[in-house]
């Protein structure tokens, strides 16, 4: 199984500036995704540190196994990553007045063969698109999660809560991060989708499985689901981070000999 990746981010209509951020390592199969919070320009300072020493930490830890590593291995590598990303943000902001409360969401994908080792903290999420059908990989830790789990609102409820952007998990903001870990068989021709709330809050999950499901390149696809979350109000910063699984093609044994 190969993996492709392209990111797309985008301020929005509404914010000042950008506190999403987006990287990721396609020769190690790593990919992070995070939206930050707080004052002044700390959520971006956040979500950059969380992204870069996740990023940094798994694809150097990943090329010293020369892929060799179990799922399990990988799960736990990711939860070790993850834990020092959050004490270097919990420790600069108890260190830096202006960052003061700063902390982020995130989403980590490891894809390695046929397997996703995936993490995931606060309410960017993940999805697969898997011949036509939309999944949510990931379930929000959010205070509008709750109210859903306890029967206290409906979905269709949720759509218009004012409460949509209270997390009940984040990155940098404790000591200890609870990290929840998911790890899934991924299947040629998968597309995953990593976004930050400022695509899912803005655009149905219908209508992002529809503009996943183009035949357009994997940027093109990435650049129409930022373009269609400003066209609905674009109220946050928009993120997203695509994925795609194909089989290497196989060359027959003609087109070796001529080395075609």
């Amino acid at each position: 199984m190969i993996y492709k990746f392209c990111s797309e981010t985008d301020t929005g209509l509404t914010r000042a500036n950008n506190e999403d951020s987006a990287a990721f390592d396609e020769a190690a199969g790593v990919a992070v995704l995070a939206d930050g919070m707080g004052g002044y320009n700390a959520g971006e300072v956040a979500s950059g540190m969380a992204t870069s020493l996740i990023k940094d930490g798994l694809g150097h830890w990943l090329a010293e196994t020369q892929g060799q590593a179990k799922p399990r291995d990988i799960l736990r590598a990711i939860e070790i990553c993850v834990d020092n990303a959050n004490k270097a943000i919990f420790n600069a902001a108890r260190s830096h007045a202006e960052y003061a409360g700063m902390g982020t969401t995130l989403v980590v994908g490891v894809f390695q063969g046929r397997h996703l080792l995936l993490g995931h903290i606060g309410d960017s999420r993940c999805y697969r698109l898997r011949c036509g059908e939309l999944v949510q990989m990931t379930r929000d830790h959010s205070l509008l999660q709750e109210q859903i789990d306890a029967g206290l609102l409906t979905p269709q409820q949720a759509a218009t809560s004012l409460n949509r952007n209270l997390v009940t998990r984040a990155l940098g903001v404790e000591e200890v991060a609870l990290l929840e870990l998911t790890e899934c068989e991924v299947d040629a021709g998968d597309l995953y989708l990593m976004c930050s709330d400022g695509l899912s809050d803005m655009v149905s999950d219908a209508r992002i499985a529809e503009l996943l499901a183009q035949k357009t390149p994997l940027p093109q696809r990435a650049q129409d689901l930022v373009r269609v979350a400003n066209e609905q109000g674009g109220r946050d910063n928009i993120t997203v981070l695509l994925a795609q699984a194909t089989v290497p093609e196989t060359r027959g044994i003609v087109s070796r000999l001529l080395g075609k």
